[in-house]
């Protein structure tokens, strides 16, 4: 969808088609909301690989459960977890090739323990897709004061140890760093 102003919306799979996804990755999509990306994810990597869609919320999962199954989507294992808790997506080190942070940063108060844990169920070589809300416009999303800066964004990225690869191209109302481990 294309606003008045040229701003658009982000498109899932036009995002996930800039990504090096392979058949058999493994993705968790942390604070996974409606499923979105989880979705695309489950598409690309097939039924090889598995994605892990968490949220706090038991509604989002809940429908994200429900989509699953009208897409025909078996690879995705739904789970209610705390991300901000230390080892708070229950998975293993070093035990998946993506993780997906889509407007969920803003929303929680220990995004450095969030991005920590990303760091540590990262695989050696694996990446991150965070996506956040651009503070260069106001039309939609959240208040102002709960955004975070590009700049903000990197000095989070690099304080728990991960790299920005570079900057996606996604639509004027956000914007994403593709993160390397």
């Amino acid at each position: 969808m294309v606003t008045p102003t040229g701003l658009s919306f982000v498109d899932p799979a036009t995002v996930v088609g800039q990504l090096p996804v392979k058949p058999g990755d493994i993705v968790a999509d942390f604070g996974c909301g409606a499923g979105y990306f989880s979705f695309e994810f489950a598409k690309r990597v097939g039924s090889e690989g598995t994605v892990y869609s968490f949220d706090i919320l038991p509604a989002a999962l809940e429908a994200v459960n429900s989509r699953a199954k009208t897409l025909g989507l078996s690879n995705l294992i739904v789970k209610r977890v705390n991300l901000e808790l230390e080892n708070g997506s229950t998975l293993g080190r070093e035990s998946v090739d993506w993780v997906v942070l889509k407007d969920m940063l803003f929303q929680n108060k220990h995004k450095d323990a969030i991005l920590r844990e990303a760091a540590r169920v990262l695989r050696s070589g694996g990446h991150a897709l965070i996506m956040e809300w651009s503070p260069n416009q106001s039309f939609v999303g959240p208040d102002q004061e709960l955004r975070i800066s590009p700049d903000q964004m990197r000095d989070l990225v690099i304080q728990a140890g991960l790299a920005v690869e570079k900057e996606l191209n996604v639509g004027g109302f956000h914007y994403a760093f593709l993160i390397k481990e």
